[in-house]
Formats: C-alpha cells, structure tokens, sequence
C-alpha cells in the first residue's frame, strides 16, 4: 500500500507557526520533507508492513548519544505528522538551540509503530544533520567568546537545504550571512578579474544598485586601502596570515566591517578573533559538518 502523506493544510497550526517564526518558510520546508519521505518510501515500508500488525502502538524516544546542540527537531516532528497525520502524539520536544548531554530525551513520539519506523531514518537525517550544524557553529562561539568577533555561515550549503542549514546556523549562535546572490552585493576575485580591479568592481555595483549592501574581497592591504579610500563599508580579508589582519585593522581604524574568511579552522579562530576583526565566515559549518549522534528507541505504548 503506497504512503499517503498528511497534506499541509492539515498541519498542526502551532508547527507551522514556529517554523515561520524561526524564518523558515513552513510550506517549503513541508514540501522538502515530502521529497525525502518520497525518496526513502516510494511505496511503502515493506519491512514493517510484514513484521509489524497494523494496531500495535509504541513510543519512541530521540536520544542524544553526546554532547551538543539541537536543531530540527520541529522539522522531525513535522516528518512524524505527515506520515502519521493526527495519529500521533508528541509529548516532548525540546526546544532547538538546547545544549544536551548523552541520555538526553529530545524528541518523543508515540503512535502506531508501522508510522514511527517508517518515519524514523528521514526524520532523524535531518534532525541530525541539523543538529550537527548547529553544535559547530555553538563550538566556534565558544571559542570566540570574550572577543568582538561573531561567526558568519556562507552560501557553502547543501542544495535544498540552505534555508534548514542557516537555521540550524541561528540555533547555534552564529550569523546568517546572504541567503542568496539576489540578497547583496558580494564582490570576488574573479569579479575583480573582470572589472579591473577592486575599486571598478565595487563602483559598478554601487553604481548598478545604490540601494544594496556591498562586501568586497581583498587579498593584500593595498587593496584595502583602495576601497577604504573609495567609500566601501564592508570587506572580506581572504587568507590572509594573522599579522596581516592585525595590520589591516589598524589600517581600517573602524571605518569598515571586516570578516576574515579563507579555510580557517576552530584552533587558530581564537588568534583571528583577537586581531580585532568583525566576523569570522566558516563554510564547513554547512558544506562538511560532521553529523550529531541522535538514536531512536522504540518502547511499549
């Protein structure tokens, strides 16, 4: 029997809610989860259709297996409803952005077993990669804390799920920089390449669109001083050795917002940070993240 799917208008009102309030749009993000339930069971659970009767109930905890950060457990739940539709209860959920330790319950769902199993790997593939997200980023916060620094995700998301992994990102406590190449201006060196340099690169945008941020990308300190003295408010220091980002704040003295960018790991972020720069912009907080440890286990009704 092929799986038929709780239709959105059915969503609990409340669900739709928060994931709008978290900047989520709630109808992409149901139709993102119906395209991985469609991948997963194309028909049907053929496992739990055979072994499990079609009455039997059951409870089934999300459990963290380490430390960590939480992130999607709404969008797991909303996987539990549409497979499950109002046959389902969901008696705990803690809030996203929680730090937990192993044991911990985060999610609890009780329904007819047959629903729960066959909603269980896609629902914990989000929850875990989301949460795996959103424990990086917590980690590069830690260890930026007490300097000016922030840290920024960047456009490095898997396809079809930037708008989760920049959630996730916020869960975490780090900043969501330009969803997307329509957002803002955000010139590179390839840009630069084709206009001429830094400053006919930054003046074509402002030029283009007056109304639009710009951020442009520097590799030296002459290029700095050149779109310093042409009015640019935002640049990005591309792998640039610490000494030079030091320099380069003072060469600024406030008049721009610098983020250090450029396969920057966790152990030098600490050293970075404390040159004095605005924000940090990690891409393997997205385009690599290693996966949070969440089990789920099945108890009796």
């Amino acid at each position: 029997m092929t799986l038929t799917l709780t239709p959105y208008d059915a969503m609990p009102e409340a669900l739709v809610d928060e994931h709008a309030l978290g900047g989520l749009d709630p109808r992409a993000t149901y139709d993102l989860v119906a395209a991985a339930l469609a991948e997963d069971v194309p028909t049907e659970d053929v496992t739990s259709a055979a072994t499990i009767a079609a009455d039997t109930r059951g409870v089934a905890d999300f459990n963290a297996r380490e430390p960590g950060v939480v992130a999607g457990l709404g969008v797991a739940e909303l996987v539990f409803r549409m497979v499950l539709g109002a046959d389902v209860d969901v008696p705990l959920r803690v809030a996203d952005g929680t730090a937990v330790q192993p044991g911990d319950a985060v999610l609890t769902v009780a329904g007819p077993v047959r629903g729960l199993l066959t909603a269980e790997r896609t629902a914990l593939n989000l929850a875990c990669h989301l949460s795996g997200v959103a424990t990086a980023t917590a980690a590069w916060v830690a260890a930026l804390e007490g300097t000016r620094a922030r840290v920024l995700d960047t456009r490095k998301t898997l396809p079809g799920l930037r708008a989760l992994q920049k959630y996730a990102v916020a869960c975490g406590g780090g900043v969501n920089h330009r969803f997307s190449l329509s957002d803002r201006a955000m010139v590179k060196d390839n840009h630069v390449l084709a206009a001429g340099g830094v400053v006919p690169a930054y003046q074509a945008v402002r030029a283009a669109y007056p109304d639009l941020r710009v951020e442009v990308e520097v590799t030296d300190l002459d290029q700095l001083r050149e779109l310093l003295d042409a009015g640019c408010t935002e640049v990005l220091l591309d792998n640039m050795p610490t000494a030079t980002m030091a320099e380069a704040v003072a060469i600024n003295a406030g008049r721009a917002t610098l983020e250090a960018s450029g396969g920057l790991t966790i152990e030098r972020a600490r050293e970075v940070a404390e040159t004095g720069v605005d924000f940090i912009s990690v891409g393997a907080l997205t385009h690599s993240v290693k996966v949070f440890d969440l089990g789920m286990d099945l108890r009796e009704a």
